[in-house]
């Protein structure tokens, strides 16, 4: 899904970087005037968590793999702003530190993944949240979510000039349609998990009085995401994603010419080669940075919120 260097045409990146930015910082407007406090603590730990799902790929046929985004999981846990941020702040780090994604492409899939995909995913669960056919509509909206983020990969590639012939197309949404049924599906479980843990978790209304539960949920949260990352490395698909498909069978080369070199790309510790202890290492460092930053973020949002209220 996620679209590296050398793959759009410098128009459409540039463009997309160019509208990328003021959007972000619309959002993060967005975010400090409308994210409870009560949720701000759990940005760090719910990027932390998602980081390490996205670093599960799983076979979906036809030769390919998919991931968790965790779009959907985000916006319903703690609204569409905020949860758009954490998602670009995921983005960031896994461009700048393990080239998955390029850097030059950075806006394209923030609007792809972290505005279009949090957007889309975060319409349909809100439509139906109030009726009882809630979790039918978080759901609909995982599924949204991906389905959104690529199709708009694949227009990106049509606006850069890259002609895909009809059958590797209806191939590649059939893929994304399998890929987003499992999205839609994993949201629904991790999201039941975390209200048995908290109740007033997956609500509109938020409980203040709740803030004792969050401990539970943020220690189990962060205990899942260290297992996932040091252990989940040894179950984790090896088959190219959707979009890396896309490319081998069209003949290009897929993230073969990056802006820089990172000495931790591919999620390995480069100098340590491929093995099981390199990848936990590796993984384990960006699960604490995207903690950092999104903790952070959650932080300032924060101090931002009472200043301005």
């Amino acid at each position: 899904m996620h679209i590296p260097d050398n793959f759009l045409s410098s128009p459409v990146w540039a463009s997309l970087d160019a509208l990328a930015v003021p959007a972000v910082a619309v959002v993060s407007r967005k975010a400090q005037k409308s994210t409870d406090s009560n949720r701000l603590p759990l940005l760090g730990v719910m990027g932390a968590f998602v980081f390490a799902a996205q670093m599960i790929n799983f076979p979906v046929g036809m030769g390919t793999s998919g991931h968790l985004v965790g779009g959907t999981l985000l916006a319903c846990l703690l609204g569409p702003w905020a949860g758009a941020l954490v998602v670009t702040a995921i983005l960031v780090i896994q461009a700048l530190v393990f080239q998955d994604g390029g850097v030059l492409a950075l806006g394209a899939n923030v609007i792809n993944m972290a505005l279009m995909g949090v957007l889309c995913g975060y319409l349909p669960a809100l439509a139906l949240f109030r009726t009882r056919w809630k979790w039918y509509g978080v759901f609909l909206g995982g599924t949204c979510s991906v389905l959104a983020s690529g199709i708009l990969a694949l227009a990106e590639l049509a606006l850069s000039g890259i002609r895909m012939p009809v059958a590797l197309l209806e191939a590649s949404l059939g893929l994304f349609a399998v890929n987003a049924i499992l999205e839609g599906a994993i949201t629904v479980s991790v999201l039941r998990a975390i209200e048995r843990l908290n109740p007033s978790a997956v609500r509109e209304e938020v409980v203040r009085s709740g803030r004792a539960t969050w401990s539970k949920v943020i220690a189990a949260l962060a205990g899942v995401s260290v297992v996932l990352t040091a252990a989940g490395v040894l179950v984790a698909s090896t088959l190219p994603d959707g979009l890396e498909q896309v490319a081998n069978k069209l003949g290009m080369p897929f993230g073969k010419h990056p802006a820089f070199r990172s000495p931790i790309s591919g999620y390995q510790i480069n100098s340590l080669g491929g093995a099981w202890f390199s990848r936990a290492a590796a993984g384990l460092l960006g699960l604490f940075l995207i903690y950092v930053v999104c903790a952070l973020g959650g932080h300032l949002l924060g101090r931002m919120r009472r200043s301005y209220l």
